[in-house]
């Protein structure tokens, strides 16, 4: 399965998994990328010497390209993309923010930069500003999302027009059939998050893995547009959130209320009432939790039956 974003990443499938914070750390990233897809570790949720921790631990674990994630809204940014520079990994994806102040120290040291972006307007300034690829997400993803709530079927096909470098989409893909129906748009190639999030090599608790598998297709929402739009599973926190927004609460008092560690009582430490427990609209196609040695082979399985399925109706 031969795609520009494989030969760009060295991968033999173009199946990448997203760095979600409290999810993505070396076992699972080693395990994806073991597999024959992209594994990445998510440094959102860590500090600097962690990560430096996690990326030998992975290379210990795995001879395949992994990368790391880095959002580079975080205080310690610099910091992040230095270990990872240091410690010779070759693959970064970056995330909220501009990614012009790392492209260049990162070209620099050998290192294939890949962008997140949420509309066509910054998928063009991360093209200008040297990114070898980017990452389409549609507003169908879990965790964070663009303001203006493009969905995966519309941006993909716009972003292959308008960019002269891959696409990657993410967004409610969670199955073989999304990965098909991706590349079809266009795309390079897919990222999946909360797929991934429930699987052996995950480093989320197990609450939150099973709260993944008992929602369906209604059961995230989205809260937070004024300061920064978040998809997480309904549950009491969520519900207050939505109904903070609806009562007019301003900046100061959502930040206050979404805290610094929500996503870490959710995704982490499993809290069912007070955590955010971010997860994308493909929630309702989640129904165990396998290994991620068993899951790639079900989602080639699922590709290439959706393909053979569209062969035999053109040939109709």
């Amino acid at each position: 399965m031969e795609t520009q974003i494989t030969k760009l990443l060295g991968i033999q499938y173009p199946i990448i998994q997203a760095g979600m914070v409290w999810v993505s750390g070396w076992k699972l990233a080693s395990a994806v990328s073991n597999s024959g897809g992209l594994g990445l570790i998510g440094s959102g949720s860590m500090k600097p010497e962690l990560l430096r921790e996690h990326i030998i631990k992975c290379k210990n674990a795995t001879t395949k390209p992994f990368g790391v994630n880095i959002p580079l809204l975080r205080g310690d940014a610099d910091e992040l993309v230095k270990v990872t520079i240091e410690e010779g990994v070759k693959i970064v994806f970056t995330s909220a923010g501009h990614p012009r102040k790392y492209s260049q120290v990162l070209k620099e040291n050998g290192v294939k930069l890949i962008h997140v972006v949420p509309n066509v307007k910054f998928a063009l300034k991360a093209q200008e500003a040297g990114c070898d690829a980017v990452v389409g997400e549609g507003v169908e993803a879990g965790g964070h999302n663009g303001a203006d709530q493009i969905t995966t079927m519309a941006l993909i096909p716009q972003l292959v027009d308008a960019l002269e470098i891959p696409v990657i989409a993410a967004g409610g893909i969670a199955d073989g059939r999304g990965i098909l129906a991706a590349l079809s748009l266009g795309a390079s190639g897919v990222q999946m998050g909360t797929r991934f999030a429930a699987t052996v090599e995950s480093s989320a608790h197990e609450n939150y893995k099973k709260r993944i598998l008992q929602a369906q297709d209604n059961d995230t929402v989205l809260a937070f547009a004024k300061i920064g739009l978040m998809r997480m599973i309904k549950n009491d926190f969520a519900e207050r959130a939505v109904k903070a927004e609806r009562d007019g609460w301003d900046e100061e008092k959502l930040k206050e209320l979404l805290a610094t560690k929500r996503e870490r009582l959710g995704i982490f430490e499993g809290d069912e009432i007070e955590g955010a427990m971010e997860a994308g609209q493909g929630v309702g196609l989640i129904k165990d939790i396998p290994t991620v040695e068993v899951l790639f082979k079900r989602l080639l399985e699922e590709y290439y039956s959706a393909l053979n399925r569209l062969n035999q109706i053109s040939k109709q």
